[in-house]
């Protein structure tokens, strides 16, 4: 089998018409709402979400009931029924969901723009509600439901033997990465390190005024070789909202839009739940790949003109490797980038996750990340860059994943 992210070669082909690519300029994000985020929230998923909903509502300049579509994560427990329910709403012609954990983050996104852009829906409500800290936890190892059924049903073979949590998984082919490419755990340390510099500007973030140094990296206790304690994302309990809509309804609502220049998933060839065993490549990001090359074909833009980026940052060794799969670098450059950390930087050549991301700010699966790349497009951050025209964010990996690019509207 042809694989073209072996060869490099993406079947532009293949695929429909850019002109044909109706999200483009025509539908915005113009309201991001959330909890606060912490290790024990007190109330239900569904109080969080609802919460988060009616903050972004409000941000919008909207009225709950005018919500008309919503989407979710295939793994949130508060469903459409619940929202329904309690928010009151009663014109929802419109609600679906997006699987693969942390790579639904941006799909959900993709999701509310189709039905925006198509005439589905006119306000379309994109969440996630977790109480990932004091309630499931995801660095546990799953049950043996889990182990049974399709599409895990590959960890039957694997967990027995230990191998059975993402730090584990994601450890893995970061060991071949370095392996290959001579990556240093100092230049892991320097993701972490600027991300909780971000963080410490963020009242809103878990590590909010709690600085580390290269040095607290490197004592920090290792969790499954070569990632320590700060490579890996904070469990945190709340929840994020964000309102679509199209950019000419925009126009007359309470905020700045960030309109979508693309909204893209992705999926590589002989993939499994981020254990990437059978991939012909353990190395890199092939869904990562995909999602990059159809966001930059549908939006005509160029890596290079990117102003500020939000990766998905459930472990550090993730940002190096997405630069290198979006293009930012060459393979295997993507941990010399971040060296140092001036690169990923304010002022640096591409400010990274400047919220705190994953890592420092909350783990809300990706959805935090969106809020920060509209803030960014606003002017509005705690990490602000100068002069922001494109925004770049992207979803989980080692799974079907996504992206989305924001401009200023």
């Amino acid at each position: 089998m042809f694989d073209p992210y072996l060869a490099r070669r993406y079947p532009t082909a293949a695929r429909p018409s850019a002109d044909a690519y109706r999200i483009k300029d025509n539908v915005a994000i113009v309201g991001i709402g959330q909890t606060e985020f912490s290790k024990n929230s007190g109330r239900s998923e569904v109080q969080l979400a609802c919460e988060a909903i009616e903050a972004a509502v409000e941000d919008a300049g909207l009225k709950t009931e005018q919500i008309d579509g919503l989407v979710k994560f295939a793994i949130d427990y508060t469903d459409e029924m619940h929202v329904v329910s309690n928010l009151g709403l009663t014109d929802v012609a419109y609600f679906g969901e997006c699987g693969w954990g942390g790579g639904a983050s941006c799909a959900t996104i993709l999701h509310a723009a189709v039905a925006v852009a198509t005439g589905v829906a006119n306000y379309v409500v994109c969440y996630r509600g977790m109480n990932e800290r004091s309630g499931r936890r995801y660095g546990r190892v799953p049950g043996a439901a889990m182990v049974m059924t399709a599409p895990n049903d590959h960890f039957g073979s694997l967990m027995p033997y230990g191998f059975a949590t993402p730090p584990s998984w994601v450890a893995m082919f970061t060991t071949r990465y370095m392996h290959e490419f001579g990556a240093t755990p100092e230049q892991l340390g320097a993701v972490s390190v600027v991300l909780r510099e971000y963080a410490c500007r963020n009242p809103n973030a878990m590590f909010y005024g709690r600085p580390i140094t290269l040095e607290d990296y490197m004592a920090s206790r290792m969790v499954v070789w070569p990632l320590r304690l700060y490579d890996c994302c904070v469990d945190t309990d709340g929840a994020v909202a964000i309102v679509v809509t199209s950019t000419e309804r925009a126009r007359d609502l309470k905020q700045r839009p960030a309109v979508l220049l693309g909204a893209t998933q992705g999926i590589g060839t002989q993939g499994e739940m981020m254990t990437s065993v059978y991939r012909p490549i353990i190395s890199g990001l092939p869904e990562s790949w995909y999602a990059a090359e159809e966001l930059w074909r549908v939006s005509g833009v160029k890596p290079e003109d990117v102003d500020v980026a939000q990766f998905y940052d459930a472990f550090t060794p993730l940002i190096p490797m997405q630069l290198e799969e979006y293009g930012f670098c060459g393979r295997g450059e993507g941990a010399a980038f971040c060296e140092g950390g001036d690169r990923i930087r304010l002022g640096g050549e591409l400010p990274c996750n400047t919220s705190g991301g994953h890592l420092s700010e909350a783990y809300i699966h990706g959805m935090n990340l969106i809020s920060e790349g509209v803030r960014q497009i606003r002017g509005t951050s705690t990490s602000q860059v100068e002069n922001v025209e494109l925004s770049l964010v992207t979803g989980g990996l080692g799974v079907p994943t996504s992206a989305v690019l924001l401009r200023a509207g």
